[in-house]
């Protein structure tokens, strides 16, 4: 990466725009799954290791920022007769706010490049 761009802030975006794609596909898979039988939901799991990495000292954060994830199975819910548990109201509520997320990310990161571009013109 460009030391240009080798900020905590693009970093965190970047972080943050794969985490939030990755929750999208994970929900897709869900809605896309809610009337196959036996179907358990997926969920991606990030928070508690952001929390984490938000705990550390930003000397930290510069040596590398990698958030790391994991998809769990939720086999306790069990909503239907037939085992699926895939909530569909749950599921669209879910993309809504991860699309949200995503979109503040976006604007974030956007809006460190406009902090660019002004800094390299009054320069």
């Amino acid at each position: 990466m460009n030391k240009l761009f080798d900020t905590t802030a693009f970093r965190v975006s970047e972080q943050g725009l794969k985490i939030m794609s990755k929750q999208a596909e994970v929900i897709a898979q869900n809605i896309s799954n809610q009337d196959t039988p036996g179907y358990n939901a997926k969920y991606l799991y990030f928070e508690g290791v952001l929390k984490d990495a938000q705990a550390n000292t930003a000397a930290k954060f510069k040596k590398e920022l990698n958030i790391e994830t994991a998809v769990y199975t939720d086999f306790i819910t069990n909503d239907q007769p037939d085992g699926n548990n895939v909530d569909n109201d749950t599921q669209q509520a879910l993309f809504v706010k991860n699309r949200l997320m995503y979109d503040m990310l976006f604007n974030q990161l956007n809006s460190e490049f406009s902090l660019m571009r002004t800094a390299l013109r009054k320069s």
